[in-house]
């Protein structure tokens, strides 16, 4: 039992709830909300944690017990147990070895449909669709923060936070173009067509970010809300796009039931985006010093995904690939992130 705990600091983990624990009773803990509101989810995640460790080595240990007692009868539902413990272990192991400062964070999602029109933007949709699947199976919840429809059908881009453990350690994965080859259900010759969607992803951080930006470097413009985001939509002008000229991040928020909130939500949006550009941009000058670096732009596909001639989803960063295309599209995605996160990891 003792390796779990080489992956898992029980004990460092508690020293620091205990520490922030004794921070949140301070007489002057909640003058800056801001900050305590951050300390707190900190300590839930911390508590969070501790508590799965803590569950987990409980079930190991009764499960032991059991096996001790020698009942043969038993044995069918211990090796089940067994397996199923297994597999638990090996998922916690393998997050505790995450090393980003924001793994932990929730996520913001975005899906872009690429060139190829009406294929491109049914494309998008059923990215987003997969994403959706994927954060329902893993009990995380998801907030549509802006949505614009195609012009046929699916959608031209949208944008959602999916908040959870480890959301954004595991859809860090995602980051970058998706490539469809299918039989067009669009094109009435029914010919085999090749389409790209875009997919960013980013920490969702929470709490005050500190980092400055320029008024006069924003350009903020209003519309109606368009897709879903509740009945208050369509109403007025509420939704907020906003640009930040020097960077041309343009970030977009119809979600919230007023424009002030909108433009709130859209100005955290804008920091957190801003503020993993500039790590990626570290990142990269750091891959390139160690001699090798893979662009990760338009038009570099990080997955393919094939329907036609044959089934077949393929990762290109590290060759894994799966024939059940179906379940994939479904949200079956842990294996494929998982394979790249661990080499990822190992790097």
């Amino acid at each position: 039992m003792l390796s779990l705990w080489s992956v898992f600091d029980i004990a460092e983990s508690e020293r620091e709830a205990a520490l922030l624990e004794e921070q949140s009773v301070a007489p002057d803990f909640w003058d800056d909300i801001g900050a305590a509101q951050q300390t707190m989810r900190k300590l839930s995640r911390l508590h969070e944690e501790i508590d799965r460790w803590v569950s987990v080595v409980q079930q190991i240990d009764e499960a032991l017990e059991l096996v001790e007692l020698g009942d043969p009868d038993m044995l069918e539902e211990l090796t089940a147990e067994a397996d199923r413990l297994a597999d638990v272990v090996e998922r916690m192991s393998f997050q505790a070895l995450f090393s980003g400062p924001y793994d932990s964070e929730d996520a913001v999602l975005a899906v872009h449909a690429g060139a190829g029109g009406t294929d491109s933007q049914d494309w998008a949709q059923m990215l987003l669709r997969m994403f959706l699947r994927w954060a329902e199976t893993q009990g995380h919840k998801v907030e549509v923060i802006s949505e614009t429809d195609g012009d046929e059908a699916g959608i031209k881009s949208a944008t959602v936070s999916i908040s959870g453990h480890y959301a954004y350690g595991y859809l860090q994965s995602e980051r970058g173009v998706h490539r469809l080859v299918r039989l067009s259900p669009f094109d009435a010759a029914h010919r085999r067509h090749t389409s790209f969607a875009l997919v960013e992803v980013w920490p969702d951080i929470q709490g005050e970010i500190e980092l400055e930006i320029d008024e006069r470097d924003l350009q903020i413009d209003t519309f109606r809300a368009s897709g879903a985001g509740g009945q208050h939509v369509q109403k007025n002008e509420t939704a907020i796009r906003i640009t930040h000229k020097p960077t041309g991040v343009v970030v977009s928020c119809q979600n919230e039931r007023s424009q002030a909130q909108n433009k709130e939500r859209a100005l955290h949006i804008l920091k957190a985006r801003l503020l993993d550009l500039e790590r990626q941009k570290q990142e990269a000058e750091m891959t390139a010093l160690k001699g090798k670096h893979i662009d990760a732009e338009w038009g570099n596909q990080i997955r393919s995904y094939v329907l036609h001639p044959y089934q077949m989803v393929k990762d290109h960063r590290t060759d894994y690939e799966t024939g059940n295309v179906s379940a994939v599209l479904d949200g079956a995605l842990d294996a494929l992130m998982e394979a790249y996160l661990k080499a990822k990891v190992g790097s």
